[in-house]
């Protein structure tokens, strides 16, 4: 029998054996998670709104899933579980929960009217259910009803189904009842429609819309039939509504009708229909239109209708509602007399769905772990987490947990919330890997030992992961110190070993030692005691700190050994002293429920040996004790202003801190600290406010903590008891007289309260007076106190006192009665201006009726209307005048107009009666079409505006057309009116680019202007061939016989059209050259396989796109090689006898080698023997093989083989050979082609066996071959040629016999050669190009593969170009202008290039520049002289630069000004002397060369007049015309002396004339019949003959009818302002301008012409002629010639005295011989002073004339050139109007040009732009002035000239006319004219143009240089330019340099 211990061991054996058994598994089990354990998942999850009659009850059902399967509980929103209660509700046992119907007593809130939620967990982790919100419905007693709704007629009604509040979630409308007999119904897509007479519709939100409502729908009545949802009730209201129909007693603006309707929110479900209301009334019905705001800005859209959005009147219908319809809405209304407007704010809820991603994801410990909460509905208010049933505080969409451990495993969710529903998704977080808690494997045991030794103690603990190991002693945690030193490894298994070493140990270490092994998921300890032989000792004990109430465990840390006893001992006395205190043996002390008053103390451990030695240690324990009330703050209530004080005290250890904080808002729960001010602090827990108030008034939470514990925390409410107060002390009201009125005071304060009136501070006392009635509400926040006065009296203008008091004091509030009347009417209703749609009026105030005028109405009405339909205005009260718009041209109106305030409007003033002006069209061209006609042209097509938007006579069109999708401007072209009713116009586009969209517009223009564009019309040209190839082309190669080709298609402004296909064009790349061997393969797509090549063949390809147009460029050639592959078979085999053994084998190769043959192999065989063949393997080299050891007279068969390195081919036919004595001759080599290079050498075998040898003969052509240098038969029969030419090419036959028999052969020799030399020719030439012919030579035969062309300049390098053998042509682009080049060509194939051609020399088009007229180019002033270099032709090659020099007549040296000055800019040179002779020298260059040219020119004098001219005996001017005088003539008569003294004497001369003239004039009588001289006039808006046209399309301009501004004596403005004239025309008898167009941006111009002359005497006008003695009808632009006039035009700050003056120069016969010079005022009768101007001008700036004489000179027309600024002009002198005269056939006609446009599309050489057609000698100097057709596109030059005096239509608008920039005429304070200039002239005004600026960017100037040229320009201004423009007739125009 084994003794009891041993029994004993082996039992624990034996458990921990079966322990270990048992645990193993489960400890795998647990660290690996099993991927069928999972957490729960809802399966069906219950619904967020659950409604449910009591008869009925519910059932809610939540399902989960899980492994293991999750337990289901239901729980309330705030966590606590849910119980069954008794016949209410209960929890079934699979989980659902019921409500059982019920009796309507027995409904519970807590139960039947509860949000739930359903709660599933397993071991794994909790998830809850979104929130169920669960409602019984009792039946309760309730009523429907239809109130009456009052409406004015003829608006919309809306009567309303008023469900009580209770019941309106379960009632909806069925439908309406109409006098109990008709029922209107909803309808199924619940956006309604209308009943079948359109009066009725039932909105989507149950209301009845009733459309236009007139007095029969009063007598109607209304019922609404109701349903309930839940229990399918229906129901009739229980009172019929009606509508009570109001007349309007005048105008009503909209108004509406409830203030709350102002601003409205609503919510609609997703995919629901719904209705938005617009509650507004108003006479006459107004108009209603709905906009919503863009988010996120103030800018709203016109909300558009379609088939899901519909508007009925005033309301909104949306069927089908989506989230994007959210947002606010604004319902705009409107009528004639007011607007309103009501903003809705809408919200559509979709439902909310959420979704955690990813559902479930296993993480190691450490590493991160990221959720993302996805979901969707709207709108979204909070996203929050849980995890396992509890909040985790985070409320982002993504959840990051950024070092998972162990407690982070488990459920996650998170929910979505709304006011209306919830949302929830859930997910799992499972721990990846094997998790081991630690384990101690291996430990140290208890131990006894004496001093001295060293101790080393071992841990050693395993654990995944991997757990640290640390030590202590006694608690306390030992580190590496002195004598202590710890380490630790990790062995190969995962284990950590510990050590502790504790050197030369020492009896205070003995003690309880113990090593605690931690990781992330555990920790696992071992202690065992360390007993040191010595005496006792404590080591010292750190402060113990508890909190009281817990319990206090401690051990005495004793070392040495023995130790007898451990004791505790307080205030020496041993413990236990009571109950709660234990001290154990081993030197444990326990403290159970420590308190602070009885526990707290020092405690001191003593431990004694046998031997009576002992040690004594102190532990000092501090109790800490939580905070506890001494005075806890409640509920107070304040007087208001005085001081509180609140008190709240605490206790505990340490001492609690006392806080305050507020409530935010008016209840508990959410607090703020309070803020420091000067009447609220706190002090020591105590809460001052002084002088409180109402807004201190609140609930205030006091809190106490310390640290320990919760803390304490007190919510009190502090009442402030306030008197009465008026928010309001003093206000007015008004009330209008005769109506009653009601007067309000509200009081605050502290109830009751007592309210008194007092009228003007007497007590009111409503029984003296009964049209008094005071009335009381008692409100939450005081009393309001309301007297009425049924009926106002001027007497009630009163001020009205209410006296509020109560308890606490007393207030009053003062309201001042106002008694209002309506307004008297307006009077003195005047016409300020009109024009054509538009008058301004003024009026005076007339008495407002003791109210402010709120507004004018002012009323107008076409003249044939009645007052009934009248249109209306509103002007704001404070005004008296108005702009009345909107009124139609050409139309008669009567206006009036009346007074509003806030009582009512006054009678209607008297009307005044008014025509509007003409104004340009208003409507647009109608039925435009645009159509390509082919690639480059559209064809438009339209119909006129409509007649009523002509505002006058159209005349024609304006075709304007631009590429679409850009910026730049429409180029236009005019087409002139059809007179046929109805008909179309139409006009062609050409020079189009191809398939280019085109925006096109066209607008209408009569006399007055043009009307509006038309919307753009867009249009293709037809499709044209993609101008480039595809890009990015590549070949890849698949197989064999397959090749991939890929490409990108053609930049899509290349294409050109739509591409359809691509092709792809490939061939051999040695027959690439060969069109003909060429293939295609057509495809839609951007890659294709070529199939069927041939093997290892190396293939060219190019891709083209095509499109409806046809082929494209084709892309550059690529190359690709295919694949290798076994060779086809020898093409023929021969076996010839070459003795009784041997047999030579001879083959050809393969005709398809498919690669590069590597070998052939002989195969050989007796015929008909069994068994494998012999075979011979063969170099590639080798055609031929001896066959050997061969048995005579046996046949044998033979085969070749050939080899590339992919394998072996296809045998070669078998050949039957028998091995013989006899030997004839035979030839081993094959009839053949041999194809040689030039200059190379060529062999040609004729390898021959016999016996005997045979003799080898050659024939070259048939001809016997003799041997020669060149060629020569070599030993094996081969011929030789070496350096093979053309001429070697032909047949050449070899022949072998000997006595046996002969054979032969043929072979064929071509000789590949480079080309001959090819033909080129010229075709044709330009500026800037060469196109030249090219044709290959007829002796060529190989195939040619192109062109190489070289080019040079005449003194340059040569250039080539490569040319394709397909292009007949080819033009060399980019070359000089006007030089000379040579020119050849060679042709190349694949031998190489080939002979040069002849060279051709030619030259491009183009030559030097040439020089201009002097005229033209200079423009003199006193000490400047402007340069105008666009008037220099440049030969057709463009200018490069210019060099100017000049010097003084007289000297010998020039000066260089500037050597580049640019050709497109004018150049000013200045600083020159006045009346003095320059020589001016002008250098111009460009690509052909230069040409100098020198001019002669005298700058004017001081006071702007000329010297006299050097007089070359021309008078022209011309280059180099400096007179010199002969050597016999003295010094003193020099010109420079004597021009001045001849000019001096002119001028008295011409003085004296001028007298005289002016006496004659005043005694003439004018065509009209007036007495006066001299007729003035200045135009501004005239009125003009038939087929006049004036240019109106500036907004600023007037009609004739406009209103007459007062005339003033300011004078006109200076330079750069706008100016005004006179509008008003007085129109008299005569000649009218025929055709004249006013341009109002050409300012600073003023002219005075003189009566239209007719002549007297015939036509020669000289210049004896001053009495002006003739009558000219339609000369109305002319004044007397030589004559001086004074000009007004300056301001007040100018210098008066320089005033401008100007001459006037002498009338030109229509006759003259040629241009005269009319630069100077020389003596008369001299050549140059003959005057070529049909008129005369004033200032530098004028139109520009061109006069036609034509049969009869009776009649004259003017024609003004209206021109337009464009920065991109490019002929400067065509900026300026100016006359020119064409004469032709006698008689005179004046005919200007039409508008001319800067365009840089038409910038040809002038030679080209104008023709001469207009004849005469003046054609030439004038042809740049010119005019084309009637019709003609803008642009430079295209002016129009009817030709035959038809009326023209104005120009069009300019294409970059910037109405910013523009000049208008619109100044009130600047722009008036002169009174002298407004009462001048009763005859018809002439036309003016006025000053063009030039564009800044081309004439920059410095300061300095402004300030000369201004100077330069004043005397330039008075007199000189009006003589330099007449010089050579050309009108010289002082071209402005720079805009001043």
């Amino acid at each position: 029998m084994l003794p009891l211990p041993r029994l004993h061991a082996i039992k624990w054996l034996t458990l921990l054996a079966a322990m270990a058994a048992f645990c193993t598994p489960l400890a795998y089990a647990a660290s690996q998670p099993d991927a069928d354990q999972k957490g729960p998942v809802f399966l069906n999850e219950p619904i967020n709104r659950i409604d449910f009659s009591n008869s009925t009850g519910a059932e809610i059902e939540c399902k989960a899933s899980g492994n293991p399967m999750p337990e289901i509980i239901w729980i309330r929103s705030d966590g606590t579980a849910v119980g069954d209660v008794p016949g209410l509700r209960q929890i079934s046992s699979d989980g659902k929960l019921v409500f059982p119907p019920f009796r309507a007593e027995d409904y519970r809130q807590e139960v039947h009217a509860q949000v739930y939620a359903c709660l599933a967990r397993n071991q794994f982790g909790t998830i809850i259910s979104r929130d169920v919100h669960v409602r019984a419905v009792v039946p309760q007693s309730h009523t429907v009803n239809v109130m009456d709704e009052a409406v004015l007629r003829g608006n919309s009604a809306i009567l309303k189904c008023h469900i009580p509040s209770f019941v309106a979630d379960f009632i909806s409308v069925a439908s309406w009842v109409e006098d109990e007999e008709r029922e209107i119904f909803t309808t199924n897509d619940g956006i309604g429609h209308f009943d079948s007479d359109g009066k009725y519709l039932v909105l989507p939100s149950g209301e009845l819309h009733i459309r236009e409502v007139g007095p029969e729908d009063g007598y109607k009545s209304y019922q609404c039939r109701t349903k309930h949802r839940l229990t399918g009730e229906t129901r009739l209201s229980a009172t019929k509504g009606r509508l009570v129909i109001t007349e309007p007693l005048g105008s009503v603006p909209p108004k509406i009708l409830d203030i709350n309707d102002k601003f409205l929110l609503m919510q609609v479900k997703l995919g629901h229909s719904f209705s938005m209301q617009c509650p507004c009334q108003g006479f006459p019905v107004p108009i209603v239109r709905w906009y919503k705001f863009i988010e996120g800005t103030t800018r709203k859209q016109a909300v558009i209708l379609n088939e899901r959005v519909k508007q009925v009147s005033g309301t909104l219908i949306i069927k089908d509602a989506v989230v994007e319809d959210s947002g606010k809405y604004l319902c705009v209304v409107n009528n004639s007399v007011g607007g309103e407007s009501v903003e809705t704010v809408l919200t559509v809820t979709a439902p909310l769905s959420a979704k955690i991603d990813p559902p479930t994801q296993t993480v190691d410990f450490g590493r991160p772990a990221v959720f993302t909460c996805q979901y969707s509905g709207n709108p979204i208010k909070t996203i929050s987490w849980i995890k396992d049933g509890k909040s985790i505080g985070h409320s982002d969409q993504v959840l990051r947990i950024e070092s998972v451990k162990k407690e982070d495993k488990g459920m996650y969710q998170c929910f979505v919330r709304n006011d209306q529903e919830s949302a929830e998704a859930s997910a799992e977080l499972k721990l990846g890997g094997r998790f081991d808690p630690p384990v101690i494997r291996q430990a140290f045991q208890e131990e006894t030992m004496e001093p001295g030794p060293s101790v080393f103690l071992k841990c050693v603990a395993g654990g995944n992961p991997t757990p640290e190991i640390s030590w202590e002693l006694d608690g306390k945690k030992i580190a590496n110190i002195d004598r202590y030193q710890v380490g630790q490894y990790v062995t190969v298994n995962g284990d950590v070993v510990s050590y502790l070493n504790i050197t030369s140990v020492h009896a205070n270490d003995g003690g309880l030692y113990k090593c605690i092994a931690k990781s992330k998921v555990g920790v696992a300890e071992h202690s065992a005691k360390l007993n040191v032989y010595g005496l006792p000792y404590i080591r010292q004990m750190e402060k113990k700190a508890i909190v009281a109430g817990e319990t206090l465990i401690v051990t005495c840390p004793v070392a040495g050994y023995p130790i007898d006893s451990i004791v505790w001992e307080r205030d020496n006395r041993a413990l236990p002293i009571n109950r709660k205190q234990k001290v154990f043996p081993n030197g444990t002390l326990i403290i159970e429920n420590v308190e602070r008053n009885s526990d707290q103390a020092t405690y001191t451990c003593v431990a004694k040996n046998v031997e009576g030695y002992s040690a004594r240690g102190s532990l000092e324990v501090q109790v800490m004790v939580p905070p506890r009330w001494i005075l806890e703050p409640t509920d107070k209530a304040f007087a208001q202003g005085s001081d509180a004080k609140v008190e709240c005290k605490a206790d505990g250890f340490p001492k609690p801190q006392v806080t305050w904080k507020k409530a935010v808002g008016d209840s508990p729960g959410e607090y703020k600290d309070l803020k420091k001010n000067d009447n609220i602090r706190v002090e020591e827990g105590t809460l001052h406010i002084d002088n409180i108030q109402k807004t201190n008034e609140g609930y205030y939470l006091c809190e106490a903590i310390n640290g320990i514990g919760s803390g304490l925390s007190a919510v009190i409410m502090i009442s402030v008891q306030a008197p009465p107060e008026f928010t309001e002390k003093l206000r007015n009201q008004t009330a209008r007289r005769g109506e009653p009125a009601v007067l309000q005071c509200e009081a605050k304060g502290e109830k009751p309260i007592g309210i008194l009136w007092n009228m003007n501070n007497v007590r009111l006392d409503p029984k003296n007076d009964n049209r008094y009635t005071i009335r009381e509400e008692i409100l939450s926040t005081g009393v309001m106190s309301s007297l009425s006065i049924k009926r106002t009296e001027r007497s009630d203008s009163a001020l009205f006192t209410c006296l509020a008091t109560n308890a606490f004091g007393s207030d009053d509030a003062s309201i001042n009665m106002i008694i209002q009347e309506v307004p008297e009417m307006p009077y003195a209703l005047k016409v300020l201006d009109k024009s054509g749609r538009s008058v301004q009026l003024s009026w005076a105030q007339p008495y407002d009726g003791n109210s402010p005028l709120i507004r004018y109405i002012i009323e107008f009405k076409r003249s044939r209307a009645s007052w009934d339909e009248v249109d209306r205005v509103m002007v704001p009260g404070h005004t008296t005048e108005a702009q009345v718009q909107k009124l139609s041209p050409a139309t008669t109106y009567n206006i009036r107009i009346v007074a509003e305030n806030a009582i009512g409007t006054s009678q209607s003033s008297e009307a005044v009666t008014i025509i509007t002006a003409e104004e340009a069209p208003s409507g647009k061209p109608q039925n435009i079409k645009v159509e390509p006609v082919n690639q480059t042209t559209l064809r438009v097509t339209w119909k006129p505006p409509a007649r009523s938007e002509w505002n006058g006579e159209i005349l024609g069109y304006y075709v304007g057309y631009k590429l679409s999708n850009t910026n730049s401007s429409y180029v236009f072209e005019t087409v002139n009116f059809l007179t046929e009713e109805g008909k179309e116009h139409s006009l062609e586009l050409n020079n189009l680019r191809v398939y280019t969209q085109y925006s096109v517009v066209i607008q209408a223009f009569n006399k007055i202007g043009a009307g509006p564009l038309s919307d753009e019309e867009k249009q293709f040209t037809a499709e044209g061939t993609p101008s480039q190839p595809p890009s990015d082309t590549a070949c890849t190669t698949l197989t064999s016989q397959t090749i991939r080709v890929s490409w990108v298609s053609p930049p899509l402004e290349s294409a050109n059209g739509v591409i359809k296909t691509y092709k792809v064009v490939y061939a051999p790349s040695d027959e690439w050259y060969d069109d003909t061997k060429r293939h295609y393969k057509k495809t839609a797509s951007s890659d294709t396989v070529l199939h069927g090549l041939k093997k290892f063949t190396n293939y060219t390809m190019q891709v083209l796109a095509t499109t409806a147009g046809g082929d494209g460029v084709r892309s550059a050639p690529i190359h690709c090689q295919t694949e290798p592959d076994v060779p086809e078979a020898p093409t023929d085999v021969k076996a010839l006898v070459k003795g009784q053994a041997a047999i030579l084998v001879s083959w050809r190769p393969p005709a398809q080698p498919n690669g590069i043959i590597q070998q052939y192999t002989v195969y050989s065989k007796v015929e008909g023997a069994e068994g494998e063949p012999k075979s011979q393997k063969i170099p590639h080299y080798q055609m031929s093989y001896e066959a050997t050891e061969l048995e005579k007279n046996k046949p044998y068969e033979f085969w070749v083989t050939a080899s590339t390195n992919i394998g072996e081919g296809q045998p070669s036919k078998s050949i039957v050979a028998m091995p013989s004595d006899q030997v004839p001759a035979k030839i081993a080599s094959f009839d053949d082609t041999f194809t040689a290079t030039f200059k190379e050498d060529a062999k040609m075998p004729c390898l021959a066996v016999g016996a005997p040898q045979p003799e080898i003969t050659w024939k070259i052509k048939g001809v016997e071959f003799t041997g020669n240098d060149r060629m020569r038969v070599l030993p094996d029969g081969s011929l030789l040629i070496k350096s093979v030419n053309r001429q070697d090419a032909g047949e050449y036959s070899c022949h072998a016999e000997n006595s046996i028999a002969k054979d032969s052969i043929t072979h064929k020799l071509i000789v590949l050669a480079p080309p001959q030399s090819p033909q080129v020719s010229l075709s044709a030439t330009t500026t800037d190009s060469l196109t030249v012919k090219l044709k290959p030579h007829e002796g060529d035969t190989a195939p040619l593969h192109g062109y190489t062309l070289h080019y040079k300049p005449e003194f340059g390098e040569w250039e080539t170009a490569e040319v394709s053998v397909d292009a007949q042509k080819y033009t060399i682009e980019n070359l000089l202008c006007g030089s000379r080049y040579q020119v050849y060509a060679t042709g190349f194939n694949n031998i190489g290039a080939g002979e040069a051609s002849d060279i051709l020399n030619t030259r491009t088009k183009g030559y030097k520049p040439k020089l201009p007229e002097k005229q033209r180019f200079i423009e003199v002033s006193s000490n400047s002289v402007s340069l105008h270099f666009k008037a220099w032709k440049d030969g057709g090659c463009p200018m490069s630069h210019f060099v100017v020099e000049n010097k003084k007549r007289d000297q010998t040296e020039w000066n260089q000004i500037s050597n580049n000055v640019k050709p497109d800019n004018n150049y000013v040179v200045l600083d020159l002397e006045p009346a003095t002779w320059y020589n001016l020298r002008i250098t111009a260059h460009n690509s052909a060369g230069f040409t100098v040219a020198e001019y002669d020119f005298a700058t004017l004098t001081v006071t702007g007049g000329t010297v006299a001219p050097l007089d070359d005996g021309h008078g022209t001017g011309n280059l180099n015309t400096r007179i010199r005088l002969p050597a016999w003539m003295p010094e003193w008569l020099d010109l420079n002396f004597m021009v001045p003294l001849i000019a001096t004497v002119i001028v008295v001369a011409v003085g004296i004339l001028v007298v005289c003239v002016a006496l004659s004039r005043r005694r003439a009588d004018d065509l009209r019949g007036g007495q006066k001289d001299v007729y003035y006039d200045v135009v501004y808006n005239q009125t003009m003959g038939p087929g006049a046209t004036l240019d109106k399309r500036r907004p600023d301009l007037r009609d004739e009818l406009g209103y007459i501004a007062p005339p003033n004596r300011k004078l006109p403005p200076v330079p750069g302002s706008n100016y005004n004239t006179c509008d008003r025309i007085k129109r008299a008898r005569g000649i009218r301008s025929n055709h004249s167009t006013w341009d109002p941006r050409r300012t600073n111009l003023y002219e005075e012409l003189k009566t239209p002359p007719v002549p007297l005497h015939g036509n020669h006008y000289g210049p004896e002629d001053v009495q002006c003695h003739y009558r000219h009808p339609g000369m109305e632009d002319e004044i007397c010639p030589y004559a001086t006039f004074h000009l007004l035009g300056f301001r007040e700050e100018m210098d008066p005295t320089k005033a401008m003056n100007f001459q006037t120069f002498p009338h030109q016969n229509g006759h003259a011989p040629g241009p005269g010079h009319a630069g100077t005022m020389g003596p008369p009768g001299h050549p140059g002073h003959v005057h070529s101007r049909s008129g005369s001008q004033s200032m530098p700036r004028a139109n520009r004339y061109a006069r036609k004489n034509s049969q009869g000179g009776q009649s004259s027309i003017y024609t003004p050139a209206p021109e337009y600024d464009d920065p991109a002009n490019c002929a400067e002198e065509d900026q300026y109007r100016r006359y020119t005269r064409v004469n032709s056939q006698g008689g005179s006609l004046y005919s200007g040009p039409g508008p001319e446009y800067d365009d840089p599309a038409n910038c040809a050489p002038e030679e080209d732009q104008y023709g001469s057609q207009y004849g005469g000698p003046y054609g030439t100097p004038y042809d740049h002035y010119g005019s084309r057709g009637s019709m003609g596109r803008r642009s430079v030059g295209s002016a129009r000239n009817p030709g035959n005096g038809s009326p023209e239509p104005p120009p069009p608008p300019p294409r970059n006319h910037d109405m910013s920039n523009s000049s208008f005429n619109d100044s009130k304070e600047s722009n008036e004219i002169s009174e002298a200039e407004c009462d001048r002239d009763h005859g018809p005004r002439g036309n003016y143009g006025a000053v063009k600026r030039s564009p800044l960017q081309k004439d920059q100037r410095t300061t300095e240089e402004m300030r000369k040229l201004i100077e330069s320009r004043r005397p330039l201004n008075e007199a000189g330019p009006k003589q330099l423009q007449q010089q050579s007739g050309a009108g010289f125009t002082a071209y402005d340099t720079m805009a001043v």
